[in-house]
C-alpha cells in the first residue's frame, strides 16, 4: 500500500487529519530516557484522535535513529498509525539517498524533504528509493515561519515559461511534476495554501504545520484547502493532550 493510501485509510479509521509533531524542548541529553517516555505518555494518550506521527529532529538527535526513535516508531506502528520524518532532506543525490534509505530502514513511512535542490542529481534518489519501498515523500512549499518570505515566497525566473513566478507555485508544480505524496504549507499563511490547493487539485494533498504557538488556525488552515493539520506543541505541551486533539478532531470533516 501507497504511504498516500495508508495516510487516509487511517484518517477515515481515526476520523482525524491531525497529524502528530512530536516537538519538544531541549533536555538535558543524559536523560533520554525520560523524553522518550514523555514522547510515548503522548502518543498513547492522543493515538485514537490523529492519523499519523512526525518526528524531527527535537526526538532524532537525543534519542539517536536506531536506539530511542526506532523503539518510538515501533509503538507508532503498534497504534496503527504511519510514521513520518522530518528530515527536510536538502543535500546532493548521493547523500539524500542515503538519508532516505536509513530513515526507511529505521521504519518510518515517508521523509519530507526540500525540492530548493532540484530534481537531477538531487531529489530523484530520495523519490527513487521511495517508489522502490513504497514508501512517502513530502515536499516543502511554503513554511510557516515568518522568514519564510525570503525563500519560499521570493519571485524566481522560470526557465520553462520565461516568465517570474513566486518560488511557491515552482515547487508546487515540481510537486505535481515529480508525483510528491504531499506538500507542507503553512497554516500561517492560508492565502498561500488556497492558491497552492488551486494547483495540486485532489492530486497531492497539503500538510499544514504552525497551528496555534505559530499564529495559524487550524479552521482557517482546513477551508483554505489543507488536507491534514502538523501540530506540535498546541499538543505536546498541553496538560490535557487528549483534550486537544480531540478539540482539533471536531473541527475537521473526514
Amino acid at each position: 500500500m501507497s504511504f498516500k493510501a495508508k495516510i487516509e485509510e487511517t484518517a477515515k479509521k481515526n476520523a482525524s487529519h491531525t497529524v502528530l509533531n512530536l516537538d519538544f524542548p531541549f533536555q538535558n541529553p543524559e536523560h533520554w530516557q525520560n523524553l522518550l517516555a514523555k514522547a510515548q505518555n503522548v502518543l498513547y494518550a492522543v493515538h485514537p484522535y490523529i492519523c499519523a506521527v512526525k518526528i524531527n529532529h527535537h526526538l532524532v538527535l537525543p534519542l539517536g535513529t536506531f536506539d530511542g526513535v526506532q523503539q518510538l516508531i515501533t509503538r507508532i506502528h503498534e497504534k496503527g498509525l504511519p510514521a513520518i520524518m522530518d528530515c527536510k532532506a536538502n543535500d546532493i543525490g548521493a547523500t539524500n539517498q542515503v538519508i532516505a534509505e536509513y530513515y526507511y530502514a529505521a521504519g518510518f513511512d515517508a521523509l519530507i524533504a526540500n525540492p530548493f535542490v532540484g530534481w537531477e542529481e538531487g531529489l530523484k534518489p530520495i523519490f527513487d528509493v521511495a517508489r522502490k519501498q513504497q514508501r512517502g515523500v513530502i515536499l516543502l512549499a511554503y513554511m510557516s515561519h515568518k522568514g519564510a518570505i525570503e525563500g519560499y515566497g521570493q519571485t524566481v525566473y522560470d526557465a520553462k515559461t520565461g516568465k517570474k513566478t513566486p518560488q511557491y507555485v515552482a515547487f508546487a508544480k515540481k510537486a505535481l511534476e515529480w508525483s510528491a505524496d504531499g506538500v507542507v504549507v503553512g497554516a500561517t499563511v492560508p492565502e498561500k495554501i488556497r492558491e497552492i490547493r488551486e494547483i495540486l487539485g485532489e492530486k497531492v494533498p497539503i500538510y499544514s504545520p504552525g497551528i496555534g504557538v505559530q499564529g495559524g488556525a487550524a479552521e482557517t488552515a482546513l477551508k483554505a484547502g489543507a488536507r491534514y493539520l502538523l501540530v506540535g506543541r498546541e499538543i505536546t505541551l498541553a496538560q490535557n493532550p487528549a483534550e486537544i486533539a480531540i478539540k482539533l478532531r471536531s473541527l475537521q470533516t473526514v
